[in-house]
């Protein structure tokens, strides 16, 4: 993580755990999307502005690596950084960490542009991403 990437604070709530007290394994994947939701509104892209553009994000592949468990009540910073590439996909390069600084998570994933007019991936992801944010260096464009 540098200090250039995103990061929006979430509180783990009671029913998003499982019986062992956890958070439950697929309110990580939620965490992260709405992390990824906050970065893009950071960088001024709203999601009804992809869809008036005729795109939205696409998630492609997704690995999560659990290092800590988290809890009710614990508070969990979530990173997002987009690592740009060639071609039609990217990089999502997240972090969970505890209010405490323990790294709880890793996720790292591939996405990308879908043209939903086209239903394929657009051939450069920044473009459209770029055309639409106020501030497009919040997004490493």
């Amino acid at each position: 993580m540098t200090d250039q990437d995103f990061t929006t604070r979430i509180t783990v709530r009671g029913y998003e755990t499982d019986t062992q007290g956890h958070l439950n394994q697929a309110v990580y994947l939620q965490y992260a999307e709405h992390a990824r939701w906050e970065y893009l509104q950071a960088a001024g892209i709203r999601q009804a502005d992809l869809v008036a553009k005729g795109v939205g994000p696409v998630v492609l592949e997704t690995t999560v690596k659990y290092l800590r468990e988290l809890r009710a009540g614990d508070s969990v910073d979530v990173s997002c950084s987009f690592a740009w590439r060639d071609g039609k996909t990217f990089l999502v390069v997240q972090r969970l960490v505890r209010a405490d600084g323990v790294l709880a998570a890793e996720i790292t994933g591939v996405g990308g542009i879908l043209d939903l007019t086209e239903r394929r991936l657009v051939a450069d992801p920044r473009e459209p991403l770029r055309a639409l944010a106020a501030e497009p260096s919040v997004l490493g464009l």
